[in-house]
């Protein structure tokens, strides 16, 4: 007999009409975004009075914070941008919440405790038991913080394991929904990728546990990794490049000396074929970020690797990772966690990798331009995500910078022979004139 959840039930208008004003809601990260509230919220405006929204990397444009009509109305504070967010950052009515991933809700709550938790979830199970599904880095520890829980469950989302279940006794609403979880096409990879990939796989060792991200990079690396051994994973994100590594034989968790034969991550982002892959899987358990991307956690599995990008980095190792001079761009979300955790592991690595150069627009001619994105010093305002006392390994598509334990001198010569060759002789007489260097 199937547990009995009807009394849970109400449909979506009824859940608008919960929010009150000066509200604070938060929602799930990424794809367990609550995305039918969202993209109806805007529809209580008539009622809302300074109505705050917390959210990571939300995945659509939604009404209520895109459209300047109501940016009296409501507020987003959110951990991480994303394109949408930086779009509408001018509205004045989106701002970021500076946060290392594994302290995000603790710090948060010790600030403000939300009234309404909304996100989504799988179907609950003859138990009465719901999965939610594709994050649980914040969201259990805001649904027992919350006034209001609801939870919009899901056929279409898969059950996944690990400390990521509520029971329906413990969720005051449901709405039923039936969207499928967003799903995202590979990064196209390029030459630049691959050369960086084979860089960082060259170093990653039989054995080794991984933190990989999204994008181009990361799936060059998970490409290049294919014929490594008993790799582990410990990671902040699951991903596609994850899955083909397991499929291909490479990921067994051997190794690993926490979570022995588990992969470990926070959250799920990626392909529809990803989503399939972890539903009903007990290979791959999702645990809060609070435990995933505590450092001293990281560091518990030997030769973990972490690998990361950056937008910027100076010649002493600063990495400006989340932000174009002062403007927001993304969030530092767990760069800082996992590397740090990685480097306290015994014969852990942790790899910053980026282009050498970027394609920008000169603002004085609107013409675009390269510039390198190795720097004598980062733009007026930059946040620094990954400081140079925390930096390991900085990887180009020219080479592979080792910085651990190096001077400033020392990692002035080797940023630059990693850097766009007809920038060197540039950054070298802005390390001369900053007086990282002199003349012998």
């Amino acid at each position: 007999m199937n547990y009995d959840y009807s009394s849970k039930l109400i449909t979506l208008k009824q859940a608008l009409d919960l929010v009150k004003p000066n509200d604070y809601i938060v929602t799930g990260m990424c794809i367990a975004e609550a995305k039918d509230f969202m993209s109806q919220l805007h529809t209580i405006a008539d009622r809302a009075v300074d109505v705050r929204v917390s959210n990571c990397i939300p995945m659509a444009d939604h009404e209520f914070f895109a459209n300047p009509e109501y940016r009296s109305k409501f507020m987003v504070e959110t951990w991480f941008y994303t394109a949408s967010l930086r779009r509408f950052h001018k509205n004045g009515n989106v701002t970021y919440i500076p946060n290392h991933l594994h302290l995000a809700a603790k710090k948060r709550l010790d600030f403000k405790k939300p009234n309404i938790y909304v996100g989504a979830a799988a179907m609950p199970d003859k138990h009465g038991n719901i999965s939610l599904s594709l994050s649980t880095t914040y969201e259990k520890q805001m649904i027992e913080a919350a006034d209001i829980t609801i939870l919009e469950i899901n056929p279409n989302f898969p059950r996944t394991f690990g400390d990521i279940q509520v029971h329906v006794k413990d969720i005051d609403y449901l709405v039923e929904c039936d969207y499928e979880p967003l799903a995202l096409p590979d990064p196209v990879m390029n030459d630049k990728d691959r050369k960086i990939g084979k860089y960082i796989a060259d170093l990653v060792d039989d054995g080794s546990c991984l933190q990989l991200g999204i994008g181009g990079i990361p799936n060059a690396v998970a490409e290049a990794l294919i014929d490594k051994k008993d790799l582990g994973v410990h990671t902040e994100m699951f991903s596609d490049g994850m899955m083909k590594l397991y499929q291909a034989g490479a990921i067994t968790g051997k190794y690993k000396n926490m979570d022995k034969g588990k992969m470990i991550a926070t959250f799920a982002m990626g392909s529809k074929e990803l989503y399939e892959f972890l539903d009903d899987n007990p290979a791959v358990e999702f645990y809060d970020g609070y435990y995933t991307n505590d450092p001293y956690v990281i560091a518990q599995n030997d030769n973990q690797i972490s690998i990361n990008t950056t937008l910027e980095v100076d010649l002493t190792g600063q990495c400006a990772s989340e932000s174009l001079g002062s403007v927001q761009f993304s969030g530092t979300g767990g760069q800082s966690d996992t590397a740090v955790g990685a480097q306290m592991s015994k014969g852990g690595k942790s790899f910053i990798a980026l282009y050498s150069t970027a394609m920008v627009r000169n603002p004085e001619t609107g013409e675009k331009e390269e510039i390198s994105k190795i720097v004598g010093q980062l733009k007026v305002g930059a946040a620094v995500s990954l400081s140079r006392n925390d930096v390991d390994y900085v990887v180009t598509e020219y080479g592979v910078a080792a910085l651990r334990g190096t001077g400033v001198t020392e990692r002035v010569e080797r940023l630059i022979a990693i850097a766009h060759p007809k920038f060197r002789d540039e950054l070298r007489a802005a390390a001369l004139e900053l007086g990282m260097i002199y003349e012998r």
